[in-house]
């Protein structure tokens, strides 16, 4: 399984192998030096099964210094049950999670850290990283930098004008509707999926040698190298590193700490679409971002109406939006893939008591809740949870809306309806 990955998708040989038909493109710019550090970084992906378990070499995103608590609510003045507050806690910390916050009406009502965490314990991110991609796309397009989503790629990466990949948006890697080659596993050391991951110039592999199987727009499909993209586009539509931008325009301004992020070698281009390093209430504070529509201490950061954009589904996959995952129509498992396709499928046991509640959602269950409708943020960060005990993507948020002491005639959410 790639680290990246939200969470491993079903190998589909004879798909990946048709992708690869075409002979790949040699990068000039190759070294031996870079091919032997590809190789021992292949080697050591094999050799752990798929799983990445070394990042390197990581580069600081400079964040907020320095970095104030977020206010904590006194217990007199809490809006959920103390009841509802500890078991949601109970059933993050039996999920093997190192924190669990929750966040409400402007204070955190609840900051548990386990296995001797604390609020600056760094975290791999893994694929929190995404919905990251999206607020700094959204960003760049407040400061004048990019025009819109619609805004074609080809403005940004010019080596395809007259190519098939010509017709790809940039809301197109936002929502996984690019057209590329699903995310996948590969024992092949040369095959794009590998290249686009760990190769010490992977955006040039993406660019140049990553597939397209779909006209862009017609169908979803979850990849890391999609994601990946994003870091390429906003440093050559602002001329700043993609790390240097995500601390200065987006971590800083909403008082966040900051961490470090995977580098393809030293002084190469970033991973956005993975494995970014952060302290668990820098991820909250991305969230509280989005729950107040971009607006940060008073100062808007994403244009008006982007959060909205990001928050909703496609014909192509209801339940993903830009770099969101979506509750979109009720169902009771969901994967990370195409709809309908074969893979891991997370739980969800009841329909979300929101229904326009929307998360970031990364691997090892890392999730990151937001409503709006109960003006409401909660995360679970951590590692796998046990096997014995799946996880449920609906318990935490049911359990916190339904423990919040709603005044009389005060509008709640609309809850999912079942089929």
């Amino acid at each position: 399984m790639l680290a990246g990955l939200a969470a491993p998708i079903a190998a589909a040989p004879a798909r990946a192998q048709e992708a690869k038909a075409d002979a790949p493109h040699r990068n000039p710019s190759t070294t031996p030096e870079w091919e032997a550090l590809y190789k021992a970084r292949f080697d050591a992906l094999m050799r752990d099964r798929g799983v990445m378990t070394s990042y390197a070499p990581m580069e600081p995103i400079k964040g907020a210094a320095p970095a104030a608590p977020l206010p904590l609510a006194a217990p007199a003045k809490r809006t959920i049950a103390a009841a509802a507050l500890d078991t949601a806690s109970a059933y993050a910390a039996a999920s093997n999670a190192r924190a669990f916050l929750v966040w409400r009406n402007g204070r955190i009502e609840r900051a548990d850290y386990f296995k001797g965490g604390n609020r600056e314990t760094q975290i791999v991110s893994k694929s929190l990283s995404k919905p990251i991609t999206a607020i700094a796309v959204g960003r760049a397009i407040a400061l004048g930098k990019i025009k819109s989503v619609d805004q074609p790629l080809t403005d940004f990466i010019p080596e395809w004008r007259g190519t098939p990949k010509a017709a790809m948006k940039l809301r197109h890697l936002l929502d996984m509707r690019s057209g590329f080659l699903e995310q996948n596993v590969s024992a092949d050391p040369d095959h794009p999926l590998n290249r686009a991951y760990i190769d010490p110039d992977h955006g040039w592999e993406i660019v140049h040698n990553y597939p397209l199987t779909h006209a862009p727009g017609s169908y979803y499909g979850y990849s890391n190298a999609v994601s990946e993209l994003v870091a390429l586009v906003i440093e050559r539509a602002t001329g700043v590193r993609y790390g240097d931008f995500v601390g200065k325009e987006i971590l800083q301004p909403i008082g966040a700490m900051g961490g470090e992020i995977w580098v393809d070698r030293p002084g190469g281009l970033a991973h956005s679409g993975c494995c970014m390093t952060l302290p668990a209430e820098s991820w909250l504070r991305l969230g509280v971002l989005l729950l107040n529509d971009g607006v940060a201490n008073g100062k808007r950061l994403l244009p008006k109406g982007y959060v909205d954009a990001m928050a909703r589904g496609t014909p192509q996959n209801p339940h993903y939006g830009m770099g969101v995952w979506v509750a979109g129509p009720y169902a009771e498992r969901r994967g990370f893939g195409a709809p309908g396709k074969p893979g891991p499928q997370v739980l969800h046991s009841a329909p979300y008591r929101d229904k326009d509640l929307f998360l970031f959602d990364g691997n090892s269950n890392q999730v990151v809740y937001i409503s709006r409708a109960a003006n409401l943020v909660a995360l679970r960060i951590g590692d796998n949870p046990p096997q014995s005990a799946e996880w449920d993507n609906s318990v935490v948020p049911n359990l916190l809306i339904d423990g919040i002491a709603w005044k009389p005639g005060q509008k709640r959410p609309v809850p999912q309806s079942k089929p």
